[in-house]
């Protein structure tokens, strides 16, 4: 995979691991270097290959870019973020099952049963014999499996909890250096390829719009923005804590006459808990919220071109597409409309 530096050369490397930064256009091939980077512009990218689980992203080259871009943070704090976050074996397998080419391959076993099964169904009828009945058939299977597709599609524009919101710990942190992540994948051959994207983002700007937007919302339509709001939430397994007293009672209780020497350990006992993501309080501090959580959904559709036409008034210098304030406004505080999607 290519390394490409500052002066526009490009150097070979072996490695799956790889950095891009200082990307000034989303366009393929459209490099510009500029010394203040605009808002929505793609500082550095990492690369792995999630195939293998012993890859990982570069931290060390990573650590090294963010320091020449002048961003000091705490190297420890945002590595053990990140590892926490998207590196996890579990969060790597929930996203090979969801990358692309495990979509493109449920969606080709999904269009030859479904044909199957049509074709199978059409022969029992007076007409299966004819050719004209292969043909609808096929063209059935296809109309299908493209709403089946675009469906998907869609529901890949929604806030996925189970990436775009594990960011937000790490997003926290960043957002303070004008720097927001995001996640993708993309298909490499056979190698699905995850990318962790480092995105400029200014906040100060949003984080006043979404403020006062906040606060007219909760003086004109309280109930409409708490109902969209509640739906921000996840929910967490606690460990249920039981009164002192009445533990060492029940332990009394259930110890045997006879000792028989067996250490029994018993498993703690735990709880559903709904954990609301944008709690109650002042506009700044769920507006604040909002961006922090909703960032590495915002980064991942800002680099593969998801995102709606902008309007007028956003704070993404020469861009057609939203800022993450308008991003907010339109898909979580309209009442009408419903992004978030749990997993």
């Amino acid at each position: 995979m290519a390394h490409t530096s500052q002066t526009g050369g490009t150097e070979k490397n072996g490695s799956l691991s790889s950095i891009l930064y200082c990307k000034s256009d989303l366009k393929e091939g459209s490099l510009q270097w500029v010394k203040e980077p605009l808002n929505g512009q793609v500082l550095m990218v990492l690369s792995m290959d999630n195939n293998c689980s012993a890859t990982s992203f570069d931290m060390e080259l990573c650590a090294e870019k963010l320091q020449s871009l002048g961003i000091q943070v705490a190297a420890e704090q945002w590595r053990r973020l990140i590892q926490d976050a998207v590196l996890k074996p579990e969060v790597r397998r929930y996203m090979l099952y969801n990358s692309r080419a495990f979509q493109i391959a449920i969606a080709v076993v999904f269009y030859m049963s479904l044909w199957t099964n049509i074709y199978s169904t059409v022969q029992l009828c007076s007409f299966g014999r004819y050719w004209e009945a292969g043909v609808l058939v096929t063209l059935a299977a296809v109309a299908v499996t493209v709403i089946v597709i675009l469906v998907i599609d869609h529901r890949q524009r929604k806030i996925n909890m189970n990436t775009d919101v594990r960011l937000a710990a790490v997003n926290e942190i960043f957002i303070k250096h004008s720097l927001i992540l995001g996640i993708t994948d993309v298909l490499d051959g056979p190698h699905n390829i995850l990318q962790l994207w480092f995105v400029h983002f200014s906040p100060e700007r949003c984080l006043q719009s979404l403020s006062a937007h906040i606060m007219d919302l909760q003086r004109t339509r309280e109930p409409a923005l708490r109902h969209s709001l509640d739906e921000l939430c996840v929910v967490m397994e606690a460990v249920v804590s039981p009164d002192p007293g009445t533990e060492e009672e029940a332990s009394r209780e259930e110890s045997p006459l006879l000792s028989s020497g067996v250490n029994l350990n018993k498993e703690p006992v735990t709880c559903n808990e709904l954990l609301h993501l944008v709690p109650e309080g002042p506009p700044e501090a769920m507006a604040q919220q909002l961006l922090v959580i909703f960032s590495g959904c915002y980064v991942r559709l800002l680099v593969t071109g998801r995102l709606p036409r902008a309007v007028a008034g956003g704070h993404l210098e020469q861009s057609n597409v939203p800022c993450l304030c308008q991003f907010i406004q339109s898909s979580v505080l309209n009442a009408h409309r419903t992004w978030f999607m749990a997993r």
